[in-house]
C-alpha cells in the first residue's frame, strides 16, 4: 500500500513538471484578447466565425464569442483552411497574439492551429456575413438572433443595466427580496391574469381540485409582497418577471416582462418616491453608457440616430413635475387632434403621454395626483374635495410614454377597510389589513418596466426587440 502511494506521488510530480515545461495555451475571451497589451506564449480563443476570407498567401478570419461588439482578427496560413471553416461555424483557434499592422485594430491572433468545433450549414443559415438585418426580421429566429451584432449588443446592455440597477439599490441600503411568481392576489385589480392550473397524465385540466386550495395566478406585480417585507426592513426591492394576459399586439406591451419594484417605509412624501425614481434612472443609465459605449452607439447610429441627444438631455436636466389636472388642461389647450379626447377623470392615453413630454421640452415628466376612481385600492387618499385624487405618480419618458408608476400607500386602516369593502375585496385582503393593525407606518413605492427602460436608452421602437424571448398574444416561440 505504501509503495503504491509513493508511486502515485511520483507520477503527480512528473505530471506537474511536464506541465511547467509545456504549459497549455491560456484561454482568453475575445474582449480580453482585444484589450491585452502583451501576452507571452500561446493563447486559445473560442467563438463563432463572423467572416472568412482566403487569399493566395494568407487566410483572414474574424471571430467573436459574445464578449465584445468588436471581433478578433485571425491571420493564418491558407493550409489551415478546410471546407467546414465557414461563416457561423464554431471554432477554437490557438496561436500567438501579436501587434496588428492595421490602424483599425491593436492586435491580431496569428494562428498556429484552427479546429472547427461545430460546422454551420451556410445555405440554410438565416443570416449572411456583413449583412445588417431589421430587428423585425431577426425576431423570427429567437434561437439564432443572439449571434447578430444588434442582438448581442442588446443583451450586453441588458446585462449591464441589470447589474447597475442592483448596485443602485445595494448602495442605497435596500434589501433584495425574491417575490413569488405564483400568487393568489391581483395587485392591480385589472383582471388580466394568467391562471395557473395542473394537468393530469392525460394532459387534461383538473376541474375539481385546486393545487393550492385557492385560485392561483402568475404575478402581475410583487408590490404587495414587498409591502410585507418593507414592514420589517424599511427599504426593499425586487427585480423579476411579471405577467399580463392583455390581448395587445402594440409595440409597448408584452405578456411576460421584467419589473423593478421598490417599497420604502417611514415616508409621508410623494416627493421622496419621485426622487428615488429619478436617481435610479440617471444613475443606472450613466453606468450603462460608461460600461457599454460601443453597444449603445450601435443602436444610436443605426436604429435611432436622435436618441443620443435625447438621452443626454434627460441626464442633464431635472425632471418636470405636473399634476394630472394640469396635464388635462395642457392637453385641452393643445392644437393637436387626439384620437381620445382629454377629459378630467379619464386615463391618459399613449398619445397624451407623448404630447405632454413634447410640451415639456422632451424632458421626462412626473404626473402626480390622479383621480381616485382611476387607481387601485392601496393608494393614499388625498381627501382633496370635489376633484377626489390619490397620491399617485407616473413617470413619462420621451419616445416611450409611461416608464414608472408609483404612489404613497394607504396605511390608515379605516380608509383602506372602507375602500376594500366598497370593492368587495375585504375577505381576500384580510392579511393586507393586518399589516395596518400591527405596527404599520407611512410608506410608498414604485415599479419600473425594465424593457421600456431599455427602449428608452437604445431608442428601440418595439418592446419585442429588447427581450431575449418575447411573449405576446399568439406567439410563444421556444
Amino acid at each position: 500500500m505504501l509503495g503504491a502511494r509513493c508511486l502515485l506521488l511520483a507520477l503527480r510530480r512528473c505530471s506537474s513538471a511536464l506541465c511547467l515545461k509545456h504549459p497549455q495555451a491560456a484561454r482568453l475571451r475575445v474582449r480580453e484578447a482585444l484589450e491585452a497589451q502583451e501576452v507571452s506564449g500561446d493563447i486559445k480563443v473560442q467563438g463563432w466565425v463572423h467572416s472568412v476570407r482566403s487569399q493566395k498567401e494568407i487566410l483572414f478570419l474574424h471571430i467573436n464569442d459574445g464578449s465584445s461588439l468588436e471581433s478578433l482578427q485571425v491571420v493564418a496560413d491558407p493550409s489551415l483552411e478546410n471546407r467546414d471553416l465557414t461563416f457561423g461555424s464554431a471554432v477554437e483557434v490557438q496561436g500567438k497574439l501579436v501587434k496588428s499592422p492595421h490602424r483599425m485594430q491593436n492586435v491580431e491572433l496569428k494562428a498556429e492551429n484552427i479546429r472547427v468545433v461545430g460546422p454551420c450549414d451556410t445555405l440554410m443559415y438565416p443570416f449572411k456575413p456583413r449583412e445588417r438585418y431589421p430587428l423585425e426580421y431577426s425576431r423570427q429566429f429567437p434561437h439564432l438572433r443572439c449571434r447578430t451584432n444588434m442582438l448581442s449588443s442588446l443583451l450586453r446592455v441588458r446585462s449591464e443595466a441589470t447589474a447597475a440597477i442592483h448596485s443602485f439599490f445595494k448602495d442605497n441600503g435596500y434589501v433584495h427580496v425574491h417575490t413569488p411568481i405564483i400568487t393568489s392576489n391581483d395587485c392591480e385589480g385589472a383582471g388580466e391574469l394568467f391562471h395557473v392550473r395542473t394537468l393530469n397524465k392525460a394532459q387534461q385540466p383538473r376541474e375539481n381540485s385546486l393545487f393550492f386550495n385557492v385560485p392561483a395566478f402568475l404575478t402581475v406585480s410583487g408590490q404587495l409582497h414587498l409591502e410585507v417585507m418593507a414592514g420589517a426592513f424599511t427599504q426593499v426591492f425586487t427585480f423579476g418577471p411579471t405577467f399580463r394576459a392583455e390581448n395587445s399586439q402594440s409595440r409597448r406591451h408584452l405578456a411576460e416582462f421584467y419589473m423593478i419594484e421598490a417599497e420604502i417605509f417611514f415616508t409621508e412624501s410623494l416627493q421622496d418616491i419621485i426622487q428615488v425614481m429619478e436617481d435610479l434612472f440617471k444613475t443606472a443609465t450613466s453606468t450603462v453608457l460608461s460600461k457599454c459605449p460601443q453597444d449603445v452607439e450601435l443602436f444610436h447610429k443605426y436604429v435611432s440616430p436622435a436618441q443620443k441627444g435625447r438621452l443626454e438631455q434627460m441626464l442633464k436636466n431635472k425632471f418636470r413635475i405636473i399634476s394630472y389636472t394640469e396635464a388635462v388642461e395642457i392637453l385641452k389647450r393643445s392644437p393637436e387632434t387626439f384620437t381620445f379626447q382629454p377629459k378630467w377623470g379619464n386615463d391618459l392615453q399613449t398619445e397624451h403621454e407623448k404630447y405632454l413630454v413634447k410640451h415639456c421640452g422632451e424632458v421626462p415628466v412626473f404626473v402626480i395626483n390622479y383621480p381616485y376612481d382611476l387607481k387601485p385600492f392601496y393608494m393614499w387618499d388625498n381627501e382633496d374635495g370635489p376633484q377626489h385624487t390619490v397620491a399617485a405618480v407616473d413617470l413619462l419618458i420621451p419616445g416611450v410614454g409611461e416608464l414608472c408608476g408609483g404612489s404613497l400607500r394607504e396605511e390608515r386602516l379605516d380608509f383602506l377597510q372602507s375602500r376594500l369593502e366598497g370593492l368587495g375585496l375585504s375577505d381576500a385582503y384580510q392579511w393586507y389589513l393586518d399589516l395596518r393593525r400591527f405596527g404599520s407606518a407611512p410608506h410608498g413605492g414604485f415599479g419600473m418596466g425594465f424593457e421600456r427602460y431599455l427602449q428608452c436608452i437604445l431608442g428601440v421602437d418595439n418592446i419585442k426587440d429588447v427581450i431575449p424571448f418575447p411573449r405576446f398574444p399568439h406567439s410563444c416561440l421556444l
